[in-house]
């Protein structure tokens, strides 16, 4: 595993499996879930440009490992639909009836393939969020970046996003402390359950907690001044997307 610049991870002991088995695992799993799965691709690309329009694919920075930032890749399940001011509309004025099937199926994530080929993320790990949040991970909640983030993770099979953020978090740290093979494989087990009985997928619950940076303070001042990682402009002043495509999800 590359050494870590951004993320202390002294006190983090990776095993066998973490060090030299999950990467090429995850090259050898994508590359034939991507071969294997084109045809499917290929019609929800079809069905996407149809229903929905163009671009096809969602494409939004987000944090991986080491705090370093990625394109993450989704199919687009939103049409860009803007009042007369040219504002986009309501998110729920947006999301189109096939969108939100691609959303209870889990299908818009498929295009993440691509990134755990890429190197980006992982099939199993913390979820990608935006690069902005880093300063508001406390020490100990940074180490959600000690490891690649993943298509699915332990947050994800605990509640997905309907988990409060500081549960999440201590989900993502116990699962990069606890990061084996066979905890792995619980989490994929897990996850193709909840996709087929549809459990905690969709839009986002009326009960979710606001975005981290409304309901926290910095928590590591220095990040909020480090200029390496991306999500801040020149004068230090958060470059805050529109929160679209499940939003921190």
């Amino acid at each position: 595993m590359r050494k870590l610049k951004n993320v202390d991870d002294s006190n983090i002991k990776f095993g066998f499996y973490a060090k030299y088995v999950k990467r090429p695992l995850d090259v050898l799993i994508s590359l034939s879930a991507l071969i294997g799965l084109s045809p499917l691709l290929l019609i929800i690309c079809i069905l996407v440009k149809i229903n929905i329009g163009s671009p096809i694919f969602f494409k939004q920075i987000r944090g991986g490992r080491d705090e370093e930032p990625f394109e993450m890749i989704k199919f687009k399940t939103m049409r860009d639909v803007r009042d007369s001011n040219g504002n986009l509309l309501p998110d729920t004025e947006r999301l189109s009836g096939f969108g939100n099937i691609l959303r209870s199926t889990s299908l818009d994530e498929l295009p993440e393939l691509i990134n755990v080929l890429k190197g980006d993320m992982s099939l199993i790990g913390p979820r990608p969020l935006f690069t902005f949040y880093v300063p508001y991970y406390t020490g100990e909640e940074a180490k959600r970046h000690a490891v690649r983030v993943g298509i699915t993770g332990l947050a994800q099979v605990n509640g997905r996003a309907l988990c409060r953020w500081d549960q999440r978090f201590a989900y993502d740290v116990e699962y990069v402390n606890n990061l084996t093979f066979i905890n792995d494989m619980k989490i994929f087990v897990k996850t193709i359950l909840k996709v087929f009985i549809r459990a905690d997928v969709g839009e986002p619950g009326i009960d979710e907690e606001k975005p981290l940076h409304m309901v926290r303070e910095v928590q590591r001042l220095q990040k909020m001044n480090d200029l390496n990682w991306r999500g801040m402009n020149s004068d230090g002043v958060n470059n805050i997307p529109a929160f679209d495509e499940k939003g921190d999800e």
